[in-house]
C-alpha cells in the first residue's frame, strides 16, 4: 500500500516525521513507502492587466500562487520557493537578490543577464506579449529552466530558451514595426488610425503599431530600440 502525502515545500524537511506522528510507526513501517508531492509556492509581483495575462489559460491555483503588487509586500514572502517580477525595474534588484539561491524571475526584455544578475531567470512579459502560451526566456544555470518551466507551467504556459540577448525575437519584431509605423507617419503617408486599422486588416494582428504602443509603453519601446541601435543601425529610433 502507499500512501501520498502532500505538503509545501517548505515543510519537507519534517515531513517524514509528521507522516509518523499521522500514521504511528508501526503503521509507517508497513506502509514502506512514502511519496511526498512537492507544491511550490510562487509569489507574483504583477500590477492587475500583467496577472490578467498571466492567468489566461490557467486552471485554479489554489494557494500556490501569492500575488503582491508592491516591493515591500514581496519581501514579506521569504519563505516561498520562487519569485516573478513583473514589474521589474533595477532597484529591485537588491530586494531580489536577498532571495538567492532559489528561482527568481523578471520581466526584463531590454537588459540581459549579465546585466541584472547572472543567476536570475529572465523573461519577456511585455504587456499582450505575456498572453502567448509560450514565454520567450533566457536562463544561465541549467537546474533554474526546469524550476522555471514547472512554475510557468502552472499558467498552462511553456518556455521558449532563447540566447541571453537584448529584445529577444517578438519585441524586436513589435519594435520595428512600431518604428517604421512612426517613420510613414512623419513622412506623411497616413494617419495613426488609418495605420493601425491598416495593419490590423492586413495582417491579422490583435493591434495596430501606435495601438501597441500604448499599451506597451513607448519609454520600453524607445529603450529597447534605442539599446540595439548601438550595434545594429536599422534600430536607430523614430518613435516619440
Amino acid at each position: 500500500m502507499q500512501v501520498i502525502i502532500v505538503f509545501s515545500m517548505h515543510e519537507l524537511t519534517n515531513s517524514i516525521d509528521i507522516a509518523k506522528t499521522i500514521f504511528g510507526s508501526a503503521q509507517f513501517a508497513q506502509f514502506g513507502i512514502i511519496r511526498v508531492i512537492r507544491v511550490m509556492r510562487v509569489v507574483v509581483l504583477t500590477d492587475e492587466s500583467l496577472k490578467a495575462e498571466l492567468l489566461a489559460n490557467a486552471d485554479d491555483l489554489h494557494q500556490q500562487v501569492i500575488w503582491v503588487d508592491t516591493l515591500g509586500q514581496l519581501q514579506q514572502h521569504a519563505d516561498a520557493n520562487a519569485w516573478i517580477d513583473l514589474l521589474f525595474e533595477k532597484e529591485h534588484l537588491t530586494v531580489l537578490q536577498n532571495f538567492l539561491p532559489k528561482t527568481i524571475i523578471i520581466n526584463c526584455v531590454v537588459d540581459t543577464l549579465n546585466e541584472t544578475d547572472s543567476s536570475f531567470v529572465r523573461i519577456n512579459a511585455w504587456p499582450t506579449l505575456l498572453k502567448s502560451d509560450s514565454i520567450e526566456a533566457s536562463c544561465l544555470v541549467p537546474e533554474k529552466k526546469q524550476v522555471a518551466e514547472t512554475i510557468f507551467s502552472l499558467f498552462n504556459k511553456k518556455m521558449q530558451w532563447l540566447p541571453d540577448e537584448p529584445g529577444f525575437v517578438t519585441p524586436r519584431v513589435v519594435s520595428m514595426i512600431i518604428n517604421e509605423a512612426f517613420i510613414s507617419l512623419q513622412e506623411g503617408v497616413s494617419t495613426r488610425e488609418e495605420i493601425d486599422l491598416a495593419m490590423k486588416l492586413g495582417t491579422n494582428y490583435p493591434n495596430g503599431p501606435f495601438e501597441w504602443a500604448d499599451k506597451i509603453g513607448m519609454n520600453k519601446v524607445k529603450s529597447l530600440l534605442e539599446k540595439l541601435s548601438i550595434s545594429q543601425d536599422r534600430y536607430t529610433p523614430f518613435v516619440s
